[in-house]
């Protein structure tokens, strides 16, 4: 057959038609193709639509969409974490999969400081409480301080592999929770140290307590312990039937400190006096009041949870979408805000009854908890989004993603 020729074959059993392209013509054009393409009957594929398929265009009209203000794109894995600097909140910093960490310029992206020297993924960095340090903490427990100032790390430590780490509300002390089950506390830069002992299991959140003299732990096993910073000692020890079902996996204290809430992969989210060491509140998603039942079967697991600083109200974050905000007086379930998947992690507002949410589908939301109706919502990754904070004004949200990037979103809603 002459490969110079168009010729159509028509073979008569099948009635199948093979064309043979003149291999001497140039490529078609995007004109040629949108010809060829008035021709197709789409008509069969228009019913497809109530298998809850998204067209093409539609999947790359929500991929392109970009809400953002400005993208840093210098880590090259998934970032990890992201804290503002609670000074001026002008400075983000992020960890990441590739063993960094950047502090940087929230208003232009520009690079500050980059914190290198570590062994494994960065999972914690954060600023202390007067924006001068930063601590940097990696999975296998390098965990490193740098002044911001002068650019220079001015101390570092090894410990079991890292859980988490929180620096003191008011002083350059820096906590950690370690994976054997220890908190270690560190007086930087001089590295004075003390550790609090616990059961062999991992100290999985932690967090200081607003009078700087007492600290919150969950751990693996469902206990959660008030420790005693000065003298060593835990000064409260709430497991077995008041403690959760299995491991903690976050937990958030009221402005004064009175009230500590813990979330657990069991499904509850536990509310506790700091005072007494009282189990005050228990709350799960099946139902208004938590029920005390132990069905550990299909647990859903608690993400992350937080108090409204203006009314009282709480909100719980589940791993199958859930966000559920309870009146902290009565208990009772007040509204129930569904997510396509899973929450990552929640944060209330400074000073507003509004609660934000980030998520595995790559959005960020923001929701008024007295409706719970949502208020807006922000894209622009194309993976999970792993952090985010906002800052005190809640005009500014940074996040993290497993899609290699840290976003910065302006806020804007119609009250303001």
């Amino acid at each position: 057959m002459d490969n110079t020729e168009e010729n159509a074959v028509e073979l008569h059993g099948d009635e199948e038609i093979i064309e043979v392209i003149d291999l001497n013509d140039t490529e078609p054009g995007p004109d040629d193709l949108a010809d060829d393409l008035e021709d197709v009957d789409f008509e069969d594929s228009a019913n497809a639509d109530d298998e809850g398929w998204e067209t093409e265009d539609e999947m790359e009209a929500e991929a392109e969409q970009d809400d953002s203000e400005l993208t840093f794109s210098k880590h090259t894995g998934s970032v990890f974490c992201v804290s503002l600097d609670p000074a001026t909140n002008s400075m983000a910093v992020t960890g990441g999969e590739d063993d960094k960490a950047y502090v940087w310029r929230v208003s232009d992206g520009e690079v500050l400081l980059e914190c290198t020297g570590h062994k494994d993924s960065v999972t914690c960095a954060l600023f202390s409480h007067d924006s001068s340090l930063v601590a940097t903490g990696d999975m296998s427990g390098m965990i490193k301080v740098w002044k911001v100032g002068t650019k220079e790390e001015i101390w570092s430590f090894e410990v079991g592999d890292l859980e988490w780490l929180e620096w003191h509300p008011c002083a350059p002390v820096l906590l950690a929770g370690t994976d054997d089950g220890n908190m270690w506390m560190w007086k930087i830069p001089s590295g004075d140290c003390k550790t609090f002992q616990s059961s062999a299991c991992q100290a999985t959140s932690g967090k200081v307590l607003p009078d700087g003299k007492r600290a919150v732990v969950g751990y693996e096993d469902g206990t959660v312990r008030v420790w005693d910073l000065k003298q060593g000692n835990a000064i409260h020890v709430i497991k077995g039937q008041d403690g959760h079902q299995g491991a903690l996996t976050c937990l958030a204290c009221n402005k004064d400190g009175s009230l500590v809430l813990t979330g657990s992969v069991d499904g509850r989210a536990k509310l506790i006096n700091t005072t007494t060491g009282k189990v005050v509140g228990s709350f799960s998603v099946d139902g208004g009041k938590a029920k005390g039942s132990k069905d550990e079967e299909e647990s859903n697991s608690v993400e992350s949870v937080g108090f409204c600083n203006i009314l009282p109200l709480i909100a719980v974050a589940y791993l199958e979408g859930t966000l559920a905000i309870y009146d902290l007086s009565t208990q009772v379930l007040r509204h129930r805000c569904q997510h396509e998947a899973g929450i990552v992690h929640l944060q209330w507002e400074e000073s507003s009854s509004v609660v934000s949410t980030c998520c595995l589908d790559g959005a960020l939301r923001l929701w008024d908890a007295r409706s719970g109706s949502m208020v807006s919502e922000y894209r622009g990754h194309t993976a999970e989004i792993l952090d985010f904070t906002i800052n005190k004004e809640a005009s500014v949200a940074v996040t993290a993603s497993g899609d290699n990037r840290a976003k910065v979103f302006c806020l804007q809603r119609p009250d303001r």
